[in-house]
């Protein structure tokens, strides 16, 4: 076991579940289902489930060897950097990222010793560390 530096995973704030076809996805989940859309983005839709996110994603489905399997647990951090690090520190073998994801956001995929993806999504507290000067 892992010693404790003060920090752990504790909020879960998206799900993402791949799809197929964006459009009957959003059809089923907005449309019968009533979940209001609070983002997209190609390939991507984010919709409203109260504390934790519902994302239905094009690229999770097309990289997964079945789709009924490609989901995601992701956990919201509010440094992206520095949970890559403490995690890598606990033994944590990434398999993507840290990757920018969206405009404000960061992303890093690894897997449980199940083989489920799980990641971690959050901005970066100094978003210009590491960035080549233009």
């Amino acid at each position: 076991m892992a010693a404790d530096n003060g920090w752990k995973l504790t909020k879960i704030g998206h799900v993402m579940l791949g799809c197929a076809d964006m459009r009957r996805s959003l059809d089923f989940y907005n449309g019968l289902l009533g979940l209001e859309i609070k983002a997209e983005i190609p390939g991507f839709a984010f919709l409203d489930t109260g504390d934790v996110t519902l994302c239905l994603s094009e690229p999770l489905a097309r990289f997964s060897e079945n789709l009924e399997g490609a989901t995601e647990v992701v956990f919201t951090v509010d440094d992206i950097d520095q949970t890559c690090e403490g995690l890598r520190e606990r033994g944590i073998k990434f398999i993507a990222g840290p990757h920018q994801a969206t405009v404000t956001d960061w992303s890093a995929i690894f897997r449980d010793p199940d083989g489920h993806k799980l990641s971690i999504f959050g901005p970066k507290a100094n978003p210009c560390a590491g960035q080549r000067p233009p």
